[in-house]
């Protein structure tokens, strides 16, 4: 596999390092405000991705159960030292086979940039979107915006759950 379609990334104090073996699914730029509380910013940056396509290098990142707005919760996967968000499983979204890699985690990070912006309605008046990449009030419909690769291999995700 290319370096390009790879991804390294870890933890602030580097005990967690990680690697994507492809490239994700889709990434989300979400600025709801239950991410805007969650990381204390105006919105969290998601790369969607296959949990068997992230490679765990180094570490044993530890799980906080986290309220969610779908009140099923997330799993948060941090760094047991610095206490780095590096992922998180949503149960409504193929639950542990699916991971929201935190693009901010990443060594280079401006190479997942976002696909969408969703939740649009509570970003902050002063951010201003970049014209270009859609953006959502709400949520949106995968089967219209994500390419056909990315629905292909979400399907087989759906399959392995029944």
């Amino acid at each position: 596999m290319s370096e390009s379609q790879t991804f390294n990334g870890g933890c602030t104090c580097g005990s967690v390092r990680y690697r994507l073996i492809s490239r994700p699914l889709f990434v989300h730029c979400c600025h709801c405000t239950w991410c805007q509380r969650e990381t204390g910013s105006a919105f969290v940056l998601n790369a969607l991705i296959e949990s068997d396509r992230v490679e765990l290098l180094q570490g044993n990142p530890h799980i906080v159960m986290t309220p969610s707005n779908s009140g099923e919760g997330q799993k948060i996967f941090r760094c047991p030292d610095c206490q780095t968000a590096v992922w998180s499983h949503y149960a409504t979204a193929v639950g542990d086979r699916m991971q929201f890699v935190r693009a901010g985690t990443l060594d280079a990070p401006g190479r997942l940039p976002p696909d969408i912006h969703i939740f649009t309605a509570s970003k902050p008046d002063w951010l201003e979107l970049p014209p270009g990449i859609p953006a959502v009030e709400q949520y949106y419909d995968r089967k219209i915006l994500w390419p056909e690769t990315s629905l292909a291999r979400y399907g087989l995700l759906k399959a392995e759950i029944g």
